[in-house]
């Protein structure tokens, strides 16, 4: 997402009948989802203010502002927040936040332009490039590790990957 916001979580609906919230969070530390607040909407259209209240299966349970009846919780079902970039803490240099690699160009070693980073992808076996192929319609999976992606600049923004054998499709493949 553009204008300065990193998605740290999403809601998954009501918990219980007063209003309060289920909450993913995205964050390393998962609890630190409250310290980036205000958050976001995708649109920017609402923020809260947000209390973790306790830890329950799949996430916590959150009180936000201007939330407090069951229907209102249940409204926010599938919305994803955003926190602006300068509350998140610096990242060492081999760690990366998914947004700044969303549309990257990826070129192979050679310096030949593979395609187009267009989402990151995390299954629980660790994250995953998809990318959009160049001049093609088609995309792939390319495993996010040293081997296959051995660098990302962020300042000229491409990754130079090393895909395994087999995982580009060949000249005469659609």
């Amino acid at each position: 997402m553009s204008g300065g916001r990193v998605c740290v979580g999403a809601l998954g609906g009501a918990f219980g009948v007063r209003g309060e919230v289920r909450l993913k969070s995205f964050c390393a530390d998962p609890a630190a989802i409250a310290d980036y607040a205000p958050l976001f909407t995708e649109d920017g259209a609402r923020s809260f203010e947000i209390k973790i209240t306790r830890t329950i299966p799949g996430g916590f349970a959150a009180k936000f502002t201007g939330i407090s009846t069951k229907e209102a919780a249940d409204a926010l079902r599938g919305t994803r927040l955003y926190a602006d970039r300068d509350r998140l803490p610096a990242l060492p240099d081999d760690e990366f936040y998914h947004a700044d690699l969303i549309g990257l160009e990826v070129l192979d070693t050679g310096g030949v332009l593979l395609g187009q980073v267009t989402a990151v992808h995390n299954h629980g076996a660790g994250d995953l490039l998809e990318l959009r192929l160049q001049g093609r319609n088609s995309t792939v999976l390319l495993p996010f590790t040293r081997d296959a992606v051995p660098t990302v600049d962020l300042t000229s923004g491409r990754i130079i990957a090393d895909p395994p054998d087999g995982l580009l499709p060949g000249p005469d493949t659609a």
